[in-house]
């Protein structure tokens, strides 16, 4: 794998927005993603500049990127540290300090050749080696007909965790919670 893992800056703005909108137009955006190319495109600048900023208040966020030697990006995740005894992005209350895992991407061309596992690699070493809060648990969603992704997230360590939220808009479908059990950085690819 030729891709540097990185985190993105404030300077990146327009790349985040760029792969973020490649992203929402993947055959499988609907089911990967609760929002939409549409949405996503008719927001403003400022949006992707904050976005691309991260931490925001007291809130810790963070993209990681695959960069290819040629400057272009391949991948992306994103880690939102969710605080115990605060509400978590779902707007539910959260028991423990823990890594949201969200906004997994990796354009169709690069997919099975590890760079997903790279970039959770990164996420997750992230997560734990902050000082403050002191990360006890790593989780993400992932919808019920995303069997592609959750074997993915199956093979690197995560499991259901029993807990399922409804699709916002789609009263049919749910988002399973998968929690992270030990993961090995840098483990089988």
């Amino acid at each position: 794998m030729d891709h540097v893992i990185r985190a993105v800056t404030g300077e990146d703005w327009r790349r985040v927005k760029e792969l973020r909108l490649a992203a929402l137009r993947d055959p499988v955006a609907g089911i990967a993603f609760l929002d939409t190319y549409d949405s996503a495109a008719a927001r403003q600048d400022e949006h992707w500049q904050e976005r691309a900023a991260g931490s925001r208040g007291e809130a810790i966020v963070q993209q990681f990127v695959a960069e290819r030697p040629d400057g272009g990006w391949d991948g992306s995740v994103t880690v939102l540290i969710e605080r115990a005894g605060r509400t978590d992005a779902l707007g539910a209350p959260t028991d423990v300090d823990q890594a949201h895992l969200v906004g997994v991407f990796v354009r169709p061309e690069q997919r099975g050749t590890g760079l997903a596992r790279a970039l959770f690699d990164a996420a997750i070493a992230f997560a734990h080696g902050l000082d403050e809060p002191e990360i006890t648990r790593v989780r993400l969603y992932v919808h019920q007909d995303n069997r592609r992704a959750e074997a993915f997230y199956r093979k690197i360590g995560f499991t259901r965790s029993g807990r399922s939220v409804p699709v916002p808009g789609d009263g049919s479908s749910v988002e399973r919670e998968l929690v992270l059990g030990e993961h090995r950085p840098g483990g089988d690819r």
